[in-house]
């Protein structure tokens, strides 16, 4: 079993008494008006949207189906209540959420099992919540050429309704180009599609296949910005380009889209692959976020991770994305989101050879590590003002040689203890596992006790449930 470089835990100079020989604490909280930017330890391609009631609609690529997470805040997106569709098909990607003319409506990629044959296609519910009612497949939804075609997203503006796709030009994999066709309704094209982008720039053939997809529009002051995603996804050069039209203009109209020569969000600060993103709004409706994957270590190719970070705009009404955020720096939380209370792994107490250890990206500048043996613990004292259901946001990393995933059995006071999942990204490559827990007024225990792998704890986070 592959263990921390540093055989032996370092009991904090800070640490006010001993509680036992193993260990010690000072079980000291303090609320946080930060996170840092993991949204999803595992996933691709996501897609948010926040609906009329400020509620936020989360899905991603699962695979399999289609998924609904429901939740008030953008940080506890993870620990969400979800809904499960089913679609009957295979290798589901990128699917959407859309709210069109008082209905819901998922656009989804779906193919046979032969990823040849991938299609758009659209279901629809009229219920007043996406996660409650009857989903109604309503066909592949295409133009004449019923080309492969992924990605596919809705544009509603000037009261006219467009879809926006990557496809093929023909019925080989050389290239995926951007496309627009009108629709007359939500799940019907009435036009040819239209070109509005192919890869060209140096950026954007760096791999074979040549790649354009994932579009996303987001309009500001009348300019139209189509934000989309280039280069190898599989590899640390993907990256987002940007696209722009005005409202007023012939949008199926090639001429009418101009196309920025260079990319305008890629790898920085150790994130590797940005790209198929999408936009959202604080809690409060102040400010401006993106949601986006990146590969979750140096070329991990599609091994994937959820991020999100706040955008500013340029003059001249185009979105300015700046860089991926630091992982080791904490942000802001969104604003109008309530703060979360922090425990760092530092302040607990220890036993079976799990302890403190310096560390260069650990919030305090410590961490949890050396849980080797099966009764290697670290225990906390959280004490919440009223009982309810909390949850709990763990930063963790996993270690454990060839890649595997790695379980903490996670305790609540006296209940049957749970399994904390932890995805494999290397020593101090943190993720987010989160879990909803239910605590007692007053002072509870909260105990991590080794289960499967090789883990260590940078600090948890808890918040109570809206």
């Amino acid at each position: 079993m592959k263990r921390l470089n540093v055989r032996k835990a370092i009991l904090p100079a800070i640490c006010l008494f001993l509680i036992s020989p193993i260990g010690c604490a000072k079980n000291e909280a303090a609320s946080q008006e930060d996170f840092y930017n993991v949204i999803m330890q595992d996933g691709a391609d996501p897609w948010v949207y926040k609906h009329t009631d400020g509620i936020y609609y989360f899905t991603k690529t699962t695979g399999g189906d289609v998924t609904i997470w429901k939740s008030a805040q953008l940080t506890t997106i993870d620990a969400a209540p979800r809904k499960v569709i089913t679609t009957g098909g295979h290798n589901i990607w990128a699917p959407e959420l859309h709210y069109i003319n008082g209905a819901w409506y998922i656009y989804y990629a779906m193919d046979d099992g032969d990823n040849v044959n991938h299609r758009m296609y659209v279901m629809e519910n009229t219920s007043a919540d996406p996660t409650q009612g009857v989903w109604k497949q309503k066909g592949q939804i295409t133009d004449s050429t019923n080309k492969w075609a992924i990605d596919g997203t809705v544009l509603q503006v000037q009261d006219q309704l467009y879809f926006i796709w990557s496809g093929w030009e023909g019925d080989v994999d050389v290239q995926q180009n951007l496309y627009i066709a009108h629709m007359s309704d939500p799940w019907t094209i009435d036009s040819e599609r239209v070109e509005i982008s192919r890869p060209t720039h140096s950026w954007e053939v760096n791999h074979s296949p040549y790649i354009n997809e994932g579009p996303q529009v987001i309009v500001r002051n009348g300019v139209i910005n189509l934000v989309y995603s280039a280069s190898g996804s599989w590899t640390n050069d993907y990256c987002l380009g940007l696209i722009t039209a005005d409202v007023s203009s012939d949008l199926m109209d090639p001429a009418s889209w101009s196309k920025r020569d260079q990319p305008i969000f890629s790898s920085e600060n150790g994130l590797y692959g940005p790209g198929h993103h999408s936009f959202t709004t604080s809690v409060d409706g102040t400010e401006d976020w993106i949601f986006y994957h990146v590969a979750k270590f140096n070329n991990s190719g599609w091994n994937r991770e959820v991020r999100a970070q706040k955008f500013t705009w340029n003059a001249d009404d185009t979105p300015n994305l700046g860089v991926p955020a630091n992982p080791n720096l904490p942000i802001s939380l969104p604003s109008g989101e309530t703060a979360h209370i922090r425990y760092e792994g530092e302040n607990g107490t220890f036993g079976g050879g799990a302890g403190v250890i310096p560390s260069s990206t650990g919030s305090g500048g410590s961490k949890v590590g050396q849980f080797d043996m099966p009764d290697s613990y670290g225990e906390y004292s959280v004490k919440v003002a009223s009982a309810g259901e909390y949850i709990l946001l763990v930063r963790a990393a996993n270690g454990t040689e060839g890649g595997e995933g790695a379980y903490l059995q996670l305790s609540i006071n006296t209940g049957t203890p749970s399994r904390l999942y932890i995805t494999n990204k290397g020593w101090e490559n943190w993720g987010l596992s989160t879990a909803r827990i239910q605590l007692e007024a007053g002072m509870n225990k909260i105990r991590f006790t080794k289960d499967v792998g090789d883990v260590e704890l940078d600090f948890f986070d808890i918040k109570q449930v809206n």
